[in-house]
């Protein structure tokens, strides 16, 4: 657990991510306190770091060793939404791999889940153009059966084992992922390059199912007994991961560790690692939170702002009221099925009537949450988005950080001068702990 001293009073001069700048909290909180992760100094050489991570794994051959003599190898990638270093770390991984096996027929694999597959613009902003230029790179498609392989094979908890293709038709699987707080998987990284990344419409739906979501250990944080993180792992252990290359991030989004080898091994001790600076303590419940979804690019869409909103819920008291700052370039960002499952809906539980008589239905998932949320606390985001789409999600929204907490008193029955208002300017980057 994070220290006391990882929390910190102020009046005014809070900086909140927004976009790809940030919105100054300068409204006079009385009752205001500032919920940051601990200090995280960057590597001084992440290059390097990384190269020793390469030839010195977690519980794992070094890669060029498990490189040689493959003829076919499979770089899996996160997708847009994702702060992960591409341009640090898969130049590097891909050199480690041409130079190990030159022979080898290299392509690289975006993992966008059930998430719309990347435009060719979109994957050379991701992986720059010289990669581009030199392989293969392509996004996966959840929902495109030719893209798709069924193994006929289920987890023990009747998630059907359907991957991409190229998993099991490679001689070797690299996945390259960020190791982060999540709000149902625990901790996002390693095994979730398979599973959702590049997993089949059905498998994702299956491991992401009404009851799954509602389980009380599919949390932030938590890994132990959460049956998503479980199932996650046993897909990934029916297919095919050979080798990740995972790191962790600070509030500045600078490399803090990096962590290669086994896909279990190294995912644990990444999280090891990361934990102990992001749970932070804090003492009771307040009236308004205010969160953001860590800026450019979690806070592209509405759909990935649900996780800064979920971040609020763990301190915000019942009847309370969250503020969430996210710019939402990509409005919806292509997740409309998100948006149905609230349009005429008249209350949240209603939305959670809907999911439970539809589904499976795809972005079920994150309506679930929003609707969880919606059933204890009012929700105000301040967004440059289409207002009208806001209030369809039963939400209120706002053009600034001063209205917002104006209507956010308002709902929450409050005065802001005598009200208790907690910030978490990092969003979902970390894990607000009630104490005491």
């Amino acid at each position: 657990m994070g220290s006391w001293a990882s929390v910190r009073c102020v009046e005014l001069g809070v900086e909140l991510p927004y976009g790809r700048g940030h919105v100054t909290l300068d409204v006079d909180l009385p009752n205001l306190t500032v919920v940051s992760s601990k200090p995280r100094p960057p590597l001084s050489d992440p290059l390097s770091s990384l190269a020793e991570s390469l030839r010195r794994p977690l519980s794992s051959p070094p890669l060029s060793d498990l490189c040689r003599g493959a003829e076919s190898v499979l770089v899996i990638v996160p997708d847009k939404t994702r702060a992960f270093p591409f341009r640090l770390v898969l130049p590097e991984v891909l050199r480690a791999v041409k130079s190990a096996s030159p022979q080898a027929s290299i392509r690289v694999l975006v993992a966008t889940g059930l998430h719309r597959p990347h435009r060719s613009e979109e994957l050379e902003e991701l992986v720059g153009r010289e990669v581009m230029s030199e392989y293969e790179v392509v996004s996966h498609d959840a929902e495109d059966e030719g893209l798709l392989a069924d193994t006929g094979r289920r987890t023990s908890r009747g998630t059907p084992v359907i991957v991409n293709r190229g998993v099991l038709e490679s001689d070797l699987v690299v996945a390259l992922g960020l190791i982060e707080p999540h709000f149902f998987a625990g901790y996002s990284g390693g095994r979730k390059s398979l599973l959702p990344g590049v997993a089949g419409r059905d498998a994702i739906l299956a491991n992401h199912g009404f009851r799954m979501i509602g389980h009380p250990k599919a949390r932030y944080g938590c890994l132990s007994g959460n049956p998503i993180h479980e199932d996650m792992v046993e897909f990934m252990c029916m297919t095919r991961l050979d080798f990740i290359v995972n790191v962790t991030l600070n509030g500045r989004k600078e490399v803090t560790g990096v962590f290669c080898g086994d896909p279990v091994e190294a995912h644990l001790a990444g999280v090891r690692f990361l934990e102990s600076y992001v749970r932070v303590p804090v003492r009771g419940r307040a009236d308004v939170v205010i969160v953001t979804n860590g800026g450019y690019p979690l806070d592209r869409d509405l759909y990935q702002a649900v996780k800064g909103i979920a971040t609020g819920e763990l301190v915000v008291r019942e009847g309370g009221a969250i503020v969430m700052l996210a710019e939402c370039v990509d409005g919806l960002g292509g997740h409309e099925e998100f948006h149905e499952l609230f349009v005429g809906a008249r209350s949240p539980e209603e939305v959670l009537e809907r999911i439970r008589r539809r589904e499976p239905v795809k972005d079920q998932w994150q309506a679930q949450i929003l609707a969880r949320v919606l059933a204890g606390a009012r929700v105000v985001v301040v967004t440059g988005m289409s207002h009208s789409v806001v209030e369809d999600m039963l939400m209120t929204p706002a053009s600034s950080v001063e209205e917002a907490l104006e209507e956010a008193a308002r709902l929450a029955g409050c005065d802001l001068r005598s009200a208790r208002v907690v910030a978490v300017p990092e969003g979902p980057y970390v894990i607000p702990e009630l104490a005491g």
